[in-house]
C-alpha cells in the first residue's frame, strides 16, 4: 500500500510517501504566499524521490495550518494526532511529544499506539514558536542559523521577561545599551521561549521519553534551554520537521503503533 502525508505549514510544506509504512520519498518546499504551487511542487518531489505517481498513491491525508488547502488528499487529520504518530513510529518508547513550528508550539501526551491522551497548544504567544527566534535574530543582527550556537557561548544568565515579540525587541535594545554580549542575548531568547514551552507541556504533564519535532528542533541553543527547563534530554529525531508529515502518511494507512 502506498500512502502519502502532507503537512501544510505555515512557513514549508512537506511531504512524505510511505510504501507498507516505510518511507519511500519525502521533500520539503517553502510555502510562500501561492500555497497551491508550492503543495504541487512538494508533491511531485516526493514522488519523484519514491518512483511512483500519483495515480499510484492508495491514500492522501493532510495536516498542518492549511491542511484544507492541500491539492490532493483523501482526509485530514490533527497536527497532534500526526505528531504523535510519527514520534511513536521514530520512537516507540515516546508518551510525551513536543511541537514547535515556525507560528505555534504543541504539547502531546499519547500512548503506545500514538493516540492522543492530552494535549495543549500555544498559538497566542510568539515567544512559544520559531517566529519568535527569527524577530529575534533580526534585533541581535545574526542570521538565524547562527543564533543558536552562538547562545551555547554565553557566560551569564540574562532573563528575559517580555513574552510577546515586539516588547522583547525592546527589551534587546535595553540589553545592547546595558552593553550584554550577543551571545548572553542569545541564551536569553532561547531560554525564554524554552520556558514559554515548558510551562505548556509541564500542563499535561510529560515522562522522561520526550520527543522534540519541528523545525525548531533543529536549533541547538533552544534544544539546550528546553532540557535544561524539563531537566532531561529530548530526543531529537534525524529529519525533526518531517514528523508531522509522516505521521499523517501513517494515518492514511491505519497505522497503529505498537498495538
Amino acid at each position: 500500500m502506498i500512502t502519502m502525508g502532507i503537512d501544510m505549514g505555515a512557513k514549508n510544506i512537506k511531504v512524505v510517501v510511505l510504501r507498507d509504512d516505510e518511507i519511500i520519498g519525502k521533500s520539503l518546499v517553502t510555502a510562500g504566499f501561492d500555497v497551491e504551487p508550492a503543495a504541487n511542487e512538494a508533491i511531485d518531489k516526493a514522488l519523484e524521490a519514491a518512483g511512483v505517481t500519483r495515480d499510484e498513491v492508495d491514500k492522501t491525508v493532510s495536516t498542518g495550518a492549511g491542511e484544507k488547502q492541500a491539492p490532493m488528499f483523501d482526509e485530514t487529520k490533527s497536527m497532534v494526532g500526526c505528531d504523535s504518530l510519527g514520534a511513536v513510529y521514530l520512537h516507540p518508547a515516546a508518551r510525551s511529544v513536543i511541537d514547535v513550528g515556525a507560528e505555534e508550539g504543541r504539547g502531546m501526551r499519547c500512548d503506545e499506539t500514538g493516540k492522543i491522551l492530552d494535549f495543549e497548544v500555544n498559538e497566542k504567544c510568539a515567544a512559544g514558536a520559531g517566529a519568535f527566534t527569527e524577530a529575534m535574530s533580526r534585533a541581535l543582527e545574526v542570521q538565524l542559523e547562527e543564533l543558536g550556537p552562538l547562545s551555547l557561548e554565553a557566560d551569564e544568565e540574562v532573563p528575559m521577561n517580555a513574552q510577546c515579540t515586539v516588547f522583547a525587541e525592546s527589551e534587546v535594545v535595553t540589553m545592547v545599551h546595558n552593553n550584554i554580549s550577543k551571545a548572553n542575548m542569545a541564551k536569553a531568547v532561547h531560554d525564554a521561549m524554552a520556558s514559554r514551552i515548558t510551562s505548556m507541556v509541564r500542563k499535561i504533564g510529560f515522562n522522561k521519553d520526550v520527543v522534540l519535532v519541528g523545525g525548531v528542533a533543529r536549533n541547538i541553543g533552544f534544544v539546550t534551554s528546553l532540557n535544561s527547563d524539563l531537566e532531561l534530554e529530548v530526543v531529537v529525531p534525524e529529519d525533526p520537521e518531517f514528523v508531522g508529515a509522516l505521521g499523517a502518511a501513517l494515518a492514511a494507512s491505519g497505522w497503529k503503533g505498537g498495538a
